[in-house]
């Protein structure tokens, strides 16, 4: 009994040890298989981390691959234009040389002629000094004979201060009549002095009506009858027309050539009786064409010497290039016309601009060779439109009942 007893409780000691083994490693079993998890589970965090970082560093490689593909390319470009530049180079080089060469054999062949040249310059200097020489001792001559000329003047002067006084004394000792002076003739314009037999075309003085002022114009003779007086010539731009409002007012040029004769007395001849006003024009090609204004004249400065022009006839255009009556003159320094852009500075010159208009015969003059349209050029608009390209304009008046 005792024995079975024994094996009993050794045996159920056994089994007890046997059952705590048992259940420490299931213990230990799990605990391991959670630490595993854990493991499993940084294990895959950190991959994903990894992934990132490799997925960034191929983005990162391939836009780095695409500047190194970038910059080949470049490189290849700069080494294709290395070796044109490396080309010419070399061409310009071989260039250098057969002018070198062509400067050596130039420099043999022409240095003797130098020399020759050199020696005659030479021979030339000394012929010039004996020159100088000799003008000096010209001029010494010609001092003396200046003073012997100067002796000669004053005797010939008091000689004709006799002849004078002996004329004087003749003329009072002869006088048997008391026939007034005969009046020096005064014309109002060149009409008149057509009517009075000059039939050449020139220039001639005129006296303004109801003034002591006489003006030097130039009277056109031949055209269509004659009897002109010219306001306005251009011909071939030797004339700057962009002037100032005083200029315009005054007049400018030489009646011979380019002029304007003045809005002062263009306003004073014309209003002294009624006038017509005849605007010749050439283009560059010779064709020529004209307007002609029954009715013209134009008002005073304190009007700003407004446009009045009627009855338009002519070749130059199927209607009249002239602006409206009573438009005002306009210069670059004073601005009369009816837009806001300052026609005068834009256009060039002074005119009847209102607004900007169909004319300016006061415009730039370009060269014939121009085939560029310029806004601010002499300008009939309805007979060449915006562009002229005038060779001459002449502006005339004469009385309305020539």
């Amino acid at each position: 009994l005792e024995n079975t007893l024994e094996n009993f409780i050794q045996e159920n000691v056994r089994s007890g040890m046997e059952e705590m083994k048992r259940t420490a490693v299931h213990t230990q079993t799990a605990a391991m298989l959670e630490m595993g998890t854990n493991l499993l589970s940084q294990s895959a965090e950190q991959t994903r981390k990894l992934t990132d970082v490799e997925t960034q560093v191929l983005n990162q490689t391939s836009r780095l691959e695409i500047q190194l593909l970038e910059y080949s390319l470049f490189t290849n470009r700069l080494e294709k234009h290395i070796l044109l530049q490396t080309q010419e180079i070399s061409r310009l080089g071989d260039k250098n040389n057969f002018l070198e060469q062509r400067l050596l054999a130039l420099e043999a062949r022409y240095g003797k002629e130098l020399q020759g040249l050199q020696s005659e310059k030479q021979q030339l200097q000394e012929l010039l000094e004996k020159q100088s020489r000799l003008v000096s001792q010209l001029q010494g001559e010609l001092g003396s004979s200046t003073h012997n000329s100067s002796v000669l003047q004053r005797q010939q002067a008091a000689l004709t201060d006799t002849v004078q006084q002996l004329l004087a004394m003749v003329s009072n000792c002869n006088e048997i009549s008391n026939t007034p002076k005969k009046e020096t003739l005064h014309f109002k314009d060149c009409a008149a002095i057509l009517r009075s037999g000059v039939t050449e075309s020139g220039i001639y003085s005129i006296r303004l009506h109801n003034s002591t002022q006489t003006v030097k114009v130039f009277c056109d003779m031949k055209t269509r009858g004659g009897g002109w007086t010219v306001l306005q010539h251009r011909r071939n731009g030797s004339v700057d027309f962009h002037r100032g409002w005083r200029d315009y007012k005054m007049g400018f040029g030489e009646p011979h050539g380019e002029h304007w004769l003045g809005n002062d007395i263009i306003h004073k001849l014309t209003s002294s009786q009624e006038y017509s006003l005849h605007v010749q024009l050439k283009d560059r090609d010779g064709n020529e064409a004209y307007s002609h204004y029954d009715l013209f004249y134009i008002n005073s400065e304190h009007r700003n010497y407004s446009l009045h022009a009627e009855g338009f006839s002519g070749t130059a255009g199927r209607t009249s290039s002239l602006t409206h009556t009573s438009t005002p003159f306009s210069t670059k320094d004073r601005d009369n016309d009816r837009c806001t852009c300052k026609c005068a500075q834009l256009a060039s010159g002074g005119w009847w601009f209102e607004a900007c208009g169909p004319s300016n015969l006061n415009g730039m003059y370009y060269p014939s060779s121009s085939n560029v349209v310029r806004y601010n050029g002499i300008k009939w608009y309805y007979w060449k439109g915006p562009n002229l390209m005038a060779t001459m304009t002449t502006m005339m008046v004469r009385p309305a009942s020539f």
